[in-house]
């Protein structure tokens, strides 16, 4: 069994609610949310990275925009 050496971004500094990331001797990159170490997700890479891309992109921000319209009495336009 390999040991994963997790680490987290200096940006998170001593605060909880933060992303730590491993490199696997397979090849994969191991994820996981500080508060719950026990849930680790999987990914490739090449995944990681199309990923990373999207959200700088903002190819996610209908999913911010959709919760924040059923706040209020407007609809955003799609």
């Amino acid at each position: 069994m390999s040991t994963n050496y997790w680490q987290k971004s200096s940006y998170s500094g001593t605060a909880g609610n933060c992303i730590d990331v491993a490199a696997a001797d397979d090849g994969t990159i191991k994820l996981r949310e500080s508060d719950s170490p026990d849930t680790i997700v999987t990914t490739t890479p090449e995944k990681l990275r199309a990923f990373i891309l999207g959200v700088k992109a903002g190819e996610f921000d209908h999913f911010v925009n959709d919760a924040t319209d059923a706040d209020s009495d407007t609809v955003s336009p799609k």
